[in-house]
């Protein structure tokens, strides 16, 4: 009687292991707010482990079919690896030695990794200038979690553009009101071009960001303290650019390590020699191709 009772035990557990694989990969790509539609719903708790068991692998197999899919549609070498399970606590972020101010600690970090020993990097896009429709619907399909650093002047003009963005998962970040030089301008100078654009994307996208990346990945103790004053929290950089036909690396080894940040841009043929749909495959082949997954900033930061 003691190993019939052992055995279910065993299955209940084989059968939640399940669902929460099942949940990651139907919540992939999405924020940890919106990943609710991934877990098991009130039927699942009413039909039991067994019965939610096979819902869900049900689930999992039209999920995974439907991914597969979307790689073969969108040109991919690979299926993209899928990120683990999102941290319960947030890694401690600090500043890169070498690039913090005088304010140290005081002040938002400056980073280019985030602290874990997970095989993720983290891909962000700045500026706002291409607004292609085709990568909405790439990323979407995909699920390839990413995050935007905008600058007013070249979003202005399509907010709703970015809303769709936002509303398919994508947390909107602060890039500045016109992508100046910043070390070049007073404090207030610098204040305006922040706060100003925390308080436009506040207005029009209906939330006011945490993170800040300075233009060019310039900056001075005015920067951070300036961003700080009007609520920013971190200021990722990047270890990594991605282009349509190439990577730049910061690194001496120029090879990807856990928590890298991957930087961008909303660029298309006038810039580049092809589309940010060819940008993605060019970077998930190299993310793919050396073992890693593609997680959310927002999730870890």
């Amino acid at each position: 009687m003691q190993l019939v009772r052992q055995k279910g035990k065993n299955r209940t557990k084989a059968a939640y292991a399940v669902l929460g694989l099942a949940a990651a990969l139907l919540a992939s790509g999405c924020s940890s707010e919106d990943a609710g539609h991934g877990r098991p719903g009130p039927g699942a708790a009413k039909q039991g482990p067994a019965g939610a068991l096979a819902d869900y692998s049900a689930q999992l197999k039209q999920a995974e079919a439907a991914r597969l899919a979307a790689v073969k549609k969108w040109g991919l070498a690979k299926p993209p690896l899928l990120a683990p399970p999102v941290p319960a606590v947030k890694p401690k972020i600090t500043n890169r030695p070498g690039f913090e101010t005088d304010g140290g600690d005081s002040l938002p970090p400056v980073f280019t990794t985030v602290p874990t020993k997970d095989k993720i990097v983290f891909l962000t896009i700045d500026d706002g200038a291409e607004k292609d429709p085709t990568f909405l619907k790439m990323m979407q399909e995909l699920r390839i979690p990413y995050s935007a650093f905008l600058s007013d002047y070249l979003v202005k003009d399509d907010h709703e553009y970015f809303r769709k963005m936002q509303s398919l998962g994508v947390t909107l970040n602060n890039h500045t009101l016109n992508h100046r030089y910043m070390p070049a301008l007073s404090y207030d100078e610098q204040r305006r071009e922040i706060c100003d654009q925390q308080d436009k994307i506040g207005k029009w996208a209906g939330k006011r960001p945490r993170l800040f990346r300075p233009p060019y990945g310039n900056y001075n103790e005015d920067t951070l303290k300036a961003a700080q004053s009007c609520g920013i929290q971190a200021a990722p950089l990047w270890a990594e650019e991605a282009f349509t036909d190439h990577m730049e690396w910061r690194e001496w080894d120029r090879d990807l390590h856990p928590g890298d940040i991957i930087l961008t841009h909303f660029r298309g043929r006038q810039d580049w020699n092809g589309t940010m749909p060819d940008m993605v495959r060019q970077v998930m082949k190299v993310i793919t191709d050396k073992g890693y997954a593609v997680a959310r900033l927002e999730d870890y930061v």
